[in-house]
């Protein structure tokens, strides 16, 4: 998901994170990863194009993008055609993450111009960035096809990793039913490649998929595995916004009791944080605590704490900016927060 177009927190969207999803997602992408020196036996435009995956991965996407362009220019001097492509590719790849998918277009039409089968990096990343765009285009089907494509591909040419990415690829494009099919293959896929980073996002996009299909018992599964996962490596926010998930779930599934615990921790977690660095992306984590908190009072039949938790939940979330990118849902929430106020 582009870092200019923000999803609702109560729809089936991407976070990802696909690498860098923007805040406020229940969708996460691909795993950040702290920049490294590029291996000692890679040089040239190589070596520029695995500095370049590495900014990207730590989702530092201009700095990326500058680099993805050294080595694609380098790589046509040095006479490397698949080097050329993946830089090409995801030039175009790192305008569409930060919300400039026209500007990337030339770049991967340069890329399309080059890229053979019989050339597996550069191929399998071309694939990956069209699919991307397809998708972020509307064109679902043809996106998923092309995922599925390479999701085969890939495991044929032994590119486990990128085998995870095409499967994490068609949950986000497809429909719900076809989600848990592909999300259950990119585990399986993690899993024998030996990609634990990646466990953590596919277990918790599985556990959101489960959760919009009413499942919320596989829902609750799914997410704690995701959190067993974000707390052998993850950050201190991923942490977080994972115990958010599973008070969600232990909510929704009936479990008042236990959600609280987990919840009210959340919360107090949140506004420390946002105490400490008043920001959009600390206050919005407040916002969806508070409004988790809200719910579970008027369960409880607490007009009055509810009212005041979700009038908290109202005004960190303005603050996070929902009103631009959950225009629907800050709506609603305003409205939630209307009811309550006549119900004290």
């Amino acid at each position: 998901m582009s870092a200019t177009k923000r999803a609702p927190v109560h729809l089936a969207i991407i976070l990802l994170l696909i690498a860098g999803a923007g805040h406020g997602c229940k969708r996460q992408g691909a795993p950040p990863r702290p920049v490294a020196a590029p291996t000692p036996e890679v040089e040239g435009s190589q070596a520029m194009l695995e500095t370049g995956d590495q900014l990207f991965r730590s989702r530092s996407y201009d700095d990326a993008r500058r680099v993805y362009e050294e080595a694609a220019k380098a790589a046509e001097e040095e006479g490397r055609r698949s080097t050329r492509i993946e830089a090409l590719a995801q030039v175009a790849r790192s305008y569409s993450i930060t919300g400039d998918g026209e500007k990337g277009e030339s770049w991967l039409n340069q890329a399309a111009a080059l890229a053979q089968e019989s050339e597996p990096l550069g191929w399998s990343r071309y694939r990956l960035v069209l699919g991307v765009y397809q998708r972020e285009a509307g064109q679902r089907e043809a996106a998923t096809q092309t995922f599925i494509e390479l999701y085969e591909y890939c495991l044929a040419h032994d590119l486990h990793e990128r085998a995870v990415n095409a499967a994490h690829m068609v949950a986000i494009a497809a429909d719900l039913e076809t989600q848990v099919v592909w999300g259950k293959k990119g585990i399986a896929a993690a899993e024998a490649g030996g990609h634990e980073e990646w466990l953590g996002p596919l277990w918790n996009n599985l556990g959101w998929t489960y959760d919009d299909l009413g499942r919320y018992e596989d829902s609750l599964q799914a997410l704690i595995t995701a959190r067993e996962y974000h707390y052998r490596g993850g950050s201190d926010h991923a942490k977080l916004v994972a115990d958010w998930s599973v008070g969600h779930a232990h909510r929704v599934v009936g479990e008042a009791g236990i959600a609280h615990e987990w919840l009210t921790d959340v919360h107090l977690r949140a506004t420390q944080r946002y105490e400490r660095d008043r920001s959009p992306d600390t206050a919005e984590w407040v916002g969806h605590a508070a409004r988790e908190l809200a719910e579970l009072a008027v369960a409880g039949g607490k007009t009055e704490e509810a009212y005041d938790l979700m009038r908290e939940a109202l005004s960190r979330l303005k603050e996070a900016g929902m009103r631009k990118w959950d225009p629907a849902g800050f709506e609603t929430l305003e409205t939630r927060v209307q009811e309550l106020r006549k119900a004290r």
